[in-house]
């Protein structure tokens, strides 16, 4: 089996014209997409209807070349979206696929699987069976993509469903609490039951789903290295994306990843780079390197103690800009400073999902004798 990923632009959140060209031209076919994951231009909150703009614009493109039904796709190919283009980042979307390998010669290389789960009752959102359902979920896309150890996989990327007052009165009129009245703090706790979710699919942790949830958002030396999670009113289960590197796969395809200790973690972007042999004694890629780059992916969250190394910031502070946007800026001006392209899916809502403060990257690129 091979993977393949093509990284798009986008002119506006519905924009899809450059996998429309794409499939018109052959050069892939729907049935080899597994999964989407894409940068968009809203505002990253609960109330970002781009994410569910641009699922619908993909989902009608993709019925209109492959046949299937929308419906049908909706269910198959998960589409995880990240609102939010501060700064220098730029709107784009990865396309990953998988086909069966022409040649013979064997990996590491790039493994991908992925996985759907039933749709997640809203009164168990972020709490407990929340959790254990994630934690299902990824061992599903493990086993999809031939993944046998935990060891092989580099970044569980994930969808979970957010909540919203149109499905909170519901709940509260039907007698049932939800995990919290606050829809925002209700989407960081849905995030976090994703990030332990993982923890807990890969054995990053020896506590169950029950003593995870008490630690949400208190202990934050329980965290996941490798999930990066998004939550979104457009999804009503758990999507998961597991990306990873096994000998049984073939192709040029190569992903690395890394902790980020915070928000300068400039050497932890660095040695990823390096690693995946893009920097060669560089601060920059050079054009020819920079073009092996298939996708870059951050997780990242403003340090909730209020300083980085010793220093204030004002992120939490501020009543004008929502904290998740300065840090999507910042973040991503320092990874597209050092990899000299916007292109780079910036994520904010970390909790739990790498060190507290900090975060994670994951960069797939091309290998260079086969690029």
């Amino acid at each position: 089996m091979q993977a393949f990923v093509h990284r798009l632009s986008m002119r506006h959140p519905g924009d899809v014209s450059s996998l429309d060209a794409l499939l018109a031209q052959e050069r892939l076919a729907v049935a080899d997409i597994v999964a989407v994951i894409g940068k968009t231009e809203g505002n990253g909150g609960v109330n970002d209807f781009t994410r569910g703009y641009f699922t619908q614009s993909l989902m009608a493109l993709l019925a209109r070349h492959g046949g299937e039904p929308a419906e049908a796709l909706l269910r198959r190919i998960p589409c995880v979206l990240s609102g939010g283009c501060e700064g220098v980042l730029s709107p784009h979307y990865l396309v990953i696929g998988r086909r069966r390998a022409a040649a013979s010669s064997r990996g590491p290389a790039l493994a991908v699987g992925v996985a759907m789960s039933e749709p997640v009752p809203p009164q168990d959102v972020g709490r407990a069976a929340h959790i254990a359902s994630v934690a299902q979920t990824v061992r599903r896309a493990m086993a999809d993509a031939a993944l046998e150890r935990p060891d092989q996989v580099h970044l569980v990327q994930l969808k979970v469903p957010a909540l919203t007052m149109a499905t909170l009165n519901p709940l509260r009129a039907a007698g049932l609490a939800p995990v919290s009245d606050d829809p925002n703090k209700a989407m960081a706790l849905s995030r976090v039951a994703g990030a332990f979710g993982v923890a807990l699919a890969l054995g990053e942790t020896t506590l169950d789903a029950e003593a995870l949830a008490d630690a949400a958002l208190r202990d934050f030396g329980c965290f996941s290295h490798r999930a990066s999670v998004s939550s979104g009113v457009e999804v009503a289960c758990n999507e998961v994306i597991v990306l990873g590197m096994s000998q049984a796969w073939q192709g040029p395809l190569r992903i690395a990843h890394r902790a980020m200790a915070d928000a300068l973690d400039a050497p932890a972007v660095h040695d990823v780079l390096d690693e995946l042999g893009l920097l060669k004694g560089r601060l920059q890629p050079a054009a020819e390197d920079a073009a092996r780059v298939a996708g870059v992916l951050v997780k990242c969250e403003p340090d909730r103690r209020g300083h980085v190394r010793g220093q204030r910031h004002t992120m939490l502070d501020d009543t004008d800009i929502n904290a998740q946007r300065h840090i999507r800026g910042a973040v991503g001006g320092l990874v597209a400073g050092l990899l000299g392209d916007g292109r780079v899916f910036v994520s904010g809502g970390a909790e739990h999902q790498g060190p507290d403060g900090g975060g994670l990257i994951a960069v797939i690129a091309a290998a260079e004798a086969l690029a």
